[in-house]
């Protein structure tokens, strides 16, 4: 009897917030299947931030996690990030010569056009939903759904609860971006409860239709 297809389970990212800890972190990326993070620079001076990022990307690379700096592309290079994260089409545009072949250009976007353009210009993925979480889950969840259906880009949706992130998988994503993540034992805790509920979504489709 033939079988219906399975597309790969939904894995997780994180967006981390600048004042969370290198061992929180850490700690986070080791409750669940983390495949890579988005980091913010921290406000302040810019030799400690440097300095703060250094060490934070050099531990998620060993523990085998994308590190994924938010908007600054140059600060990406001379930490030897694995990518950037921007916020326009306009900011992928510039970024792609520089961060091309070698690094990871992704992009969080709010309407279907500019995700559109990202696809085809090159974005490794497209991100729905305010990097902070907020807003709405609604409109995140169509937008991933339709994307879903439709293009080959991995896409992404942000989430700050286990229900929103059970929504967003269950919608097609290819990842699930935890935003808001709480210092100290809870946010292990929430990331573990996140990965549970992901990992327990069926991924078998029933047609799997080809896609742009």
């Amino acid at each position: 009897m033939p079988t219906e297809p399975e597309i790969p389970r939904c894995r997780l990212m994180l967006v981390l917030p600048p004042t969370l800890s290198v061992a929180d972190a850490i700690a986070c990326m080791g409750a669940g299947d983390v495949a890579a993070v988005i980091v913010t620079t921290p406000a302040g001076d810019e030799t400690a931030a440097k300095a703060q990022l250094s060490e934070l990307c050099a531990a998620t690379q060993a523990a085998g996690v994308a590190f994924l700096l938010a908007d600054r592309v140059e600060l990406a290079s001379d930490i030897g990030a694995d990518g950037v994260h921007l916020g326009s089409y306009a900011a992928l545009k510039r970024a792609l010569p520089a961060v091309k072949p070698g690094g990871i250009a992704g992009i969080g976007l709010e309407g279907r056009h500019e995700a559109m353009e990202a696809g085809e210009a090159g974005a490794d993925y497209v991100l729905f939903g305010a990097r902070d979480g907020s807003g709405p889950i609604e409109p995140v969840i169509e937008l991933v759904s339709w994307w879903a259906e439709v293009f080959e880009v991995p896409c992404v949706g942000v989430a700050t609860t286990v229900e929103d992130a059970r929504a967003i998988a269950v919608a097609g994503a290819d990842f699930v971006a935890l935003a808001a993540v709480p210092a100290g034992p809870d946010g292990p805790a929430l990331v573990a409860d996140v990965e549970r509920a992901v990992a327990a979504v069926d991924r078998t489709v029933a047609d799997a239709t080809p896609k742009a």
